[in-house]
């Protein structure tokens, strides 16, 4: 129970690695904040994690697509008043932009990308600071798509916008590099089988990809006590995965 007495929000808690990696932080001790659109699968992850035994989770509705500093700023506000503290968030929400060349992208869909993708986290991040800097041991940990570090052709504005989501988190780990008690790393998952990957490589046979659960322990040490003093990291989680094995 390493994240016993820790508060840890988590974006994109209702699907994907959102949902599980709020599930593993619970069972792990955390109290959960679920932070996501629909409120009826919110509803269903926090039964998960009460019907298992672990601490109550609170349920967050919020459109981070829609938000603008006052309500991250409100949000932050609701935090303090419901728990009194938050120790770590793990930024899982992604907005995907249908791979294909530039010229048939429209600034749409990179303006959707780019809120969900890095507007938000940057902006919720820093809504929550207070609450961060207070936590005897603070943790931020943003989740990212391998092509953000070599954004590729047909990638576009997704690999962009993950590019400079891990140039976000770099940033914030360097201003507060005088800061021991907080840390801002990035957690870039590899091919496992979630519904984003299913999104970028829709060609792939799920049975063969890595299960989901196996990243869970790295959220579990990145959030959580044995991570401390590591900061501005880029964690690329390998993976045997062969793609031409078939299911």
């Amino acid at each position: 129970m390493i994240l016993n007495d820790r508060v840890i929000l988590v974006t994109g808690a209702s699907s994907g690695l959102g949902r599980h990696a709020a599930r593993a932080l619970a069972t792990a001790g955390a109290t959960t904040v679920l932070l996501g659109r629909n409120e009826s699968r919110l509803d269903g992850v926090y039964d998960e994690i009460v019907s298992a035994g672990h601490p109550q989770p609170v349920i967050l509705p919020f459109d981070l697509a829609q938000a603008d500093d006052s309500r991250f700023e409100a949000l932050a506000v609701t935090l303090t008043q419901a728990l009194g503290r938050l120790d770590g968030i793990l930024h899982s929400a992604s907005q995907f932009i249908k791979l294909s060349k530039l010229s048939q992208q429209r600034l749409n869909h990179w303006e959707k990308a780019f809120t969900t993708n890095l507007f938000a986290p940057f902006a919720l991040t820093r809504a929550c600071l207070p609450l961060l800097e207070a936590a005897p041991d603070g943790a931020v940990l943003f989740t990212a798509e391998q092509h953000g570090l070599s954004p590729d052709v047909y990638w576009g504005g997704f690999g962009l916008s993950q590019a400079s989501l891990i140039a976000l988190a770099r940033l914030f780990a360097q201003e507060h590099r005088d800061d021991s008690d907080l840390r801002f790393n990035v957690l870039i998952p590899g091919p496992v089988a979630s519904p984003m990957r299913h999104r970028t490589h829709p060609g792939e046979v799920p049975e063969c990809l890595p299960n989901i659960s196996s990243l869970m322990p790295h959220y579990q040490y990145w959030l959580g006590p044995d991570s401390r003093g590591r900061s501005g990291e880029i964690i690329q989680i390998e993976s045997d995965y062969d793609p031409s094995r078939k299911a």
